[in-house]
């Protein structure tokens, strides 16, 4: 039987083709409908949000960074493998409401909701079920649901501008970028954002009513918000204006308020599981107390970073990651999401110990 790592190295190959297989698709389904003149200028479009609203996503993650390949693999899902399975899965389920029960005149509200917010969420569960160390809970949840739901946004707007620009009209293009691309950014990741905090909720219980049900009510919450935000954005302006101040936005900053009170819960778990390696020496009590704030942990980097250079305080950061994913795992050990494993412990605690007496190595 091949090893974990062994089976996930050689999934890896096979991952990066179905992605860019997908991909290679859902960008030609896009250029058959908008034309090499409406693609490329709505690839250019369509990337304006993205970094700000990526940004923005990453800042709630500091205290444990998820993996760069983790996160690629989120957005290239939403991008690629979800958009394709939505374009094909929202025009079949038309075609076959409309053949049993006749015009169905709307089918963004009826049809795609369901579809895309299942695909969406599929990435994230995927990311749950093969990355488990790498999933401990709500943050982690909504970052890569973010992720997912920026790269299937972005390959939805391209399609969008896409066919704004081939109408030769500019006032409809510029209504579409502000819309889509400046008013409304963050709603897809939002959506999906829902199915992610179902799924860290999962992640952090063994209760089989919370691991289904709180996924499940996640994704009933993404399909009805992205169901009434594509019910208001057919209904006119004044609609679409009315329903995103009197839900959107609240919804919006209730999301927020979810992470950020998910991430003070994170630092409170810090400091109670890295107390008893502070007792035994592995920790000083003044490096639990940095490793429990974002902002110490930051200025921690940053002073490495003036005395030793970006190795110095590349050195810190990843001591500082070790030590979080050991409380995090004494975290799982507590709830009996993970099995015990005093080896995996003292491979972790040895490795602090390393990267200690490299980060003093570094500093003058």
């Amino acid at each position: 039987m091949l090893a974990p790592r062994v089976r996930a190295s050689a999934l890896a190959p096979v991952t990066v083709l179905v992605l860019v297989v997908c991909g290679l698709l859902s960008l030609g389904a896009v250029t058959a409908e908008v034309g090499w003149r409406g693609l490329l200028p709505g690839l250019a479009l369509a990337a304006v949000p993205v970094g700000p609203v990526l940004a923005t996503v990453l800042w709630l993650d500091r205290h444990e960074a998820e993996p760069p390949h983790l996160l690629a693999f989120a957005f290239g899902w939403g991008a690629c493998v979800a958009s394709l399975g939505a374009l094909v899965l929202n025009t079949g389920a038309s075609r076959l409401l409309d053949g049993a029960v006749g015009d169905v005149t709307n089918t963004s509200v009826v049809v795609a909701p369901v579809v895309e917010e299942v695909l969406k969420g599929l990435g994230v569960l995927l990311l749950l079920l093969r990355q488990r160390r790498q999933f401990d809970g709500v943050v982690d949840g909504i970052v890569y649901a973010a992720f997912v739901g920026v790269g299937f946004a972005y390959l939805e707007n391209v399609l969008y501008l896409g066919r704004a620009l081939g109408d030769d009209q500019p006032d409809s293009l510029v209504v579409v970028f502000v819309l889509r691309c400046l008013v409304s950014p963050f709603a897809h990741p939002l959506f999906t954002m829902a199915v992610g905090v179902g799924l860290g909720i999962a992640a952090r219980h063994r209760s089989p009513g919370r691991r289904v049900g709180a996924p499940v009510l996640g994704l009933v919450v993404a399909v009805v918000l992205h169901a009434l935000w594509n019910a208001s954005a057919s209904s006119g302006v004044a609609s679409f204006v009315e329903l995103f101040l009197l839900l959107q936005v609240p919804v919006f900053a209730a999301a927020v308020a979810v992470a950020v009170v998910a991430r003070v819960r994170e630092s409170r778990l810090i400091v109670r599981h890295l107390q008893v390696y502070a007792r035994t020496g592995w920790l000083g009590e003044s490096e639990v107390a940095v490793l429990a704030s974002s902002r110490a942990r930051r200025q921690a980097r940053s002073a490495a970073a003036g005395r030793g250079g970006r190795a110095a305080a590349q050195a810190v950061r990843e001591f500082q990651e070790t030590a979080t994913e050991l409380a995090f795992r004494r975290d799982r050990l507590r709830r009996g999401t993970v099995e015990s494993s005093a080896q995996e412990e003292l491979d972790l605690l040895e490795q602090l110990a390393r990267q200690r007496r490299e980060v003093l190595a570094l500093l003058p």
